[in-house]
């Protein structure tokens, strides 16, 4: 029986990382008792110490420092071959995000002219905040994502296409809503809903320093995340709302939308987003589509 196996070597992969039982086991889903004496066994099957344990910690040894870049590599080639065997078993397929931060509509002509020319190639549709969809990029799970701009993208390559300048959704009844254009100014005593950072955290930024800038600094709403639930409340009175010009399709009894004077500093930018390194097949002709139909 081999000492070594893909158990073990993650094992000792996840302590050698840490250089704490306690949080490898965190991280392992499991208690450390039997983390230990897994890696206790390990060592002994191997007849070599791989860490120092002592009252400063943990630390690897030299046969332990020796065995680490190995063993990555082992499991490294191992999830590669996994995923290549798992994609050419699957049936050929387009997997696309969509960010939740602009309306649906805007991809709509993009989608059809994409699924006309994919042939045998199906497409699959997920909508969500751009962080997450970096991350199912970045994770393998999505091909590529339409992303709202500026996000964090990492080592994802991006391709810039469209900006969407933001605009104001307010009560049909309200006093304001008798101009044709407004300004931050117009709204600093109103409340006005807005999103938490945590779902696009540096388009987030991005607008505190416009509205900073501004002196803008109203009561602030927290936003439903469904925006149809969003309109209901801007109709109800409840507030008004800051959003993406392409909102201005989802029609709704009660509510107007005007432009913003500051609207074009406070745009979202759309942007193409994929794994250079891991490139789809239908990736060139994805491009070409976004740019003749999202780029201006």
């Amino acid at each position: 029986m081999r000492a070594l196996d893909t158990h073990a070597l993650t094992l000792f992969c996840a302590v050698a990382r840490c250089l704490n039982f306690r949080q490898a086991a965190e991280q392992l889903h499991m208690t450390q008792p039997p983390l230990s004496r897994a890696i206790k066994t390990l060592e002994e099957n191997l007849g070599a110490r791989l860490f120092e344990r002592n009252t400063q910690g943990v630390a690897l040894t030299q046969a332990g420092r020796t065995l680490l870049p190995q063993a990555l590599h082992i499991l490294d080639l191992l999830e590669t071959a996994q995923t290549s065997l798992q994609r050419d078993a699957a049936p050929a397929r387009l997997r696309l995000g969509l960010t939740s931060s602009v309306a649906a509509g805007l991809f709509r002509p993009l989608l059809a002219a994409l699924e006309a020319q994919l042939g045998n190639v199906r497409l699959e549709l997920t909508a969500a905040p751009s962080p997450r969809l970096v991350a199912s990029v970045r994770k393998g799970q999505l091909d590529a994502a339409l992303l709202a701009l500026p996000s964090a993208t990492f080592e994802l390559a991006v391709q810039p296409l469209a900006r969407q300048p933001m605009m104001l959704a307010l009560p049909a009844g309200h006093r304001l809503a008798k101009k044709r254009k407004l300004s931050l100014s117009d709204i600093a005593q109103e409340s006005v809903y807005w999103f938490e950072r945590a779902r696009q955290p540096a388009f987030f930024d991005h607008c505190q320093q416009v509205f900073r800038r501004h002196g803008f600094a109203p009561a602030f709403l927290r936003e439903a995340p469904d925006h149809h639930v969003l309109l209901g409340d801007v109709a109800a009175g409840k507030g008004m709302a800051l959003l993406a010009d392409s909102f201005r399709a989802l029609r709704l009894a009660g509510v107007a939308y005007r432009p913003l004077l500051e609207g074009e500093e406070l745009a979202a930018g759309i942007g193409l987003a994929w794994r250079e390194e891991h490139g789809h097949a239908a990736l060139p002709l994805l491009r070409r589509l976004a740019q003749e139909h999202l780029q201006k």
